[in-house]
């Protein structure tokens, strides 16, 4: 039985990388009296935990618990190794640090650097994220029950990661709220994202049962809706209140419709809409997060007013039943509360939503349905511009838009993401997409591994299109998103890696 552990052990080491096998030293950094000397393989470290009797055949505990926080529960199902019993070996902090870095780019790894003025430069120069969080340690300017530091630090560089370090302070010494976790004083217990329930023992079995994925925690609040204060009861009383969309069945379809040829508009429009170059871009991200997602995705390309209307008719005569909830996205020319087709005639974005409410697809009631329109919304702008066919071919940066009423329909959890604010122009890169769509995948990646609410990854994205514009610096945008959402869409964390997408720079270079 030894002998098949360590044999097991020795695959598991193959199938690591450097920089996760980094990962689980640094996990074992309180359970290990002494650090690895070594961290080429990852034998060093299991035969240090093997000798402190922290791992063995009869208890491959921490094992499971290091796979699983570092998401490769496949090395576990490849050793068919399975833990029915709840994880306590890793202190929820040790867990907290590093799904912090790995939420770190490069370029913030290297801002983090330069502002760590009490660390000699020398010491961090060849740190990895998780090193450099040891050397913060060393120095004693973080500890389990002291992050300010490094709160202070990410509000410079990353202030989206302050709100784990929050959800962290308050699942810690809120218990009550996470019984999965303890204050600082005490043992460390699970972190409250741990997947199993009940209470056998760890053993080897030959059909493994596990799907961390699936791992929820109900008490995990939006960036936009939780008091930070402590001890608040009315916080308190609004987190028991507000909770999640379901999101245990199949994730649902993301229905895209891309327009790009505009060369029919001519037959029906004065002012003909130009073609719009770069679509694909957003096409293109849109197909892969939302796939990352778990949607199935369906896509339609060049379609005209009618063949939109027909298709949203036909997915809201659809059975949903099996599905959490349902995505469309448009990417199109428009005017205010309209869409173009490419042959120029409009479609009402109110009626498009109609085809999906509660009275026209039952399937989806009380689920989210959520609608991205990439389309201006009017032709206001900071300084004159030709939008819609009439633009300036000097620049790369276009508009898509015309003018005409809104009216919002009221509906039950719906979530319409606009990429503009009414009266106003919306802007696309021929060379990269547009702001918003672009911004909103890249935010979704970022995102969703830390359990942000949708509600509050578009409040990101329309602080980071806010504050892009053209050569010119004078083109803005304003993104608008309405909602009549009764409960908070989080979306379960994929196990496959995020895509990646090409993304905008704040000066869209």
């Amino acid at each position: 039985m030894e002998m098949d552990f360590q044999k097991a052990l020795l695959e598991v080491g193959k199938s690591l990388s450097t920089d996760e096998v980094e990962a689980l030293s640094f996990l074992c950094t309180d359970i290990l009296s002494r650090k690895p000397v070594t961290l080429d393989g990852a034998s060093n470290l299991f035969s240090l935990l093997m000798k402190e009797d922290r791992l063995s055949a009869g208890n491959p505990q921490l094992l499971v618990e290091l796979l699983l926080t570092i998401q490769r529960p496949v090395i576990l199902q490849n050793i068919k190794l399975s833990l029915p019993s709840p994880s306590t070996l890793i202190s929820p902090y040790r867990k907290l640090l590093y799904r912090l870095s790995e939420q770190i780019t490069e370029e913030e790894l290297g801002d983090m650097k330069f502002l760590l003025k009490d660390i000699p430069r020398r010491r961090l120069e060849q740190k990895t994220t998780l090193g450099v969080f040891l050397e913060m340690e060393h120095m004693d300017l973080i500890n389990e029950s002291s992050l300010e530091y490094l709160e202070t630090i990410f509000k410079s560089v990353c202030p989206v990661l302050n709100e784990e370090i929050r959800l962290f302070r308050k699942e810690i010494w809120h218990p009550e709220s996470s019984p999965s976790t303890v204050k600082p004083s005490q043992t460390p217990k699970p972190s409250s994202r741990t997947d199993f329930q009940g209470d056998e023992t760890p053993q080897l079995l030959s059909q493994p049962s596990m799907n961390p994925s699936n791992s929820t925690n109900g008490e995990m609040a939006s960036l936009d809706t939780v008091n930070t204060e402590k001890n608040n009861p009315e916080s308190q009383e609004n987190d028991e209140v507000l909770c999640d969309y379901p999101m245990t069945g199949k994730r649902g379809i993301c229905l895209i419709v891309d327009n790009f040829d505009f060369s029919e508009s001519y037959k029906n429009l004065t002012n003909t809409l130009r073609n719009r170059e770069g679509t694909k871009f957003d096409r293109d991200a849109l197909k892969e997060v939302f796939g990352w997602l778990g949607y199935e995705v369906d896509i339609h390309v060049d379609y005209n007013a009618d063949q939109i209307k027909s298709l949203f008719t036909r997915i809201g005569q659809q059975d949903h039943s099996q599905y959490d909830s349902l995505v469309c996205c448009i990417l199109s020319h428009g005017m205010e509360g309209k869409v173009y087709g490419v042959d120029g005639k409009l479609v009402e974005i109110k009626l498009l939503i109609e085809c999906i409410d509660g009275e026209n697809c039952p399937s989806l009631i009380e689920k989210p349905k959520m609608l991205f329109i990439q389309a201006c919304q009017g032709c206001k702008e900071q300084y004159p511009v030709q939008p819609d066919g009439i633009e300036d071919e000097t620049t790369r940066i276009f508009a898509d838009a015309k003018i005409a009423d809104l009216r919002s329909p009221v509906i039950a959890d719906l979530l319409v993401g606009m990429s503009t604010v009414p009266d106003h122009a919306s802007f696309r890169d021929k060379f990269c997409g547009t702001w918003y769509i672009q911004s909103l995948c890249k935010n979704l990646i970022k995102c969703v591994p830390r359990r942000v609410d949708l509600v509050s990854i578009l409040t990101k994205v329309n602080f980071d299109v806010s504050g892009m514009t053209d050569f010119s610096r004078r083109r803005k945008q304003m993104p608008q998103p309405a909602f009549s959402l009764r409960k908070r869409v989080v979306f379960p964390v994929p196990e496959k890696r995020p895509p990646e997408i090409g993304a905008l720079t704040k000066d869209n270079s």
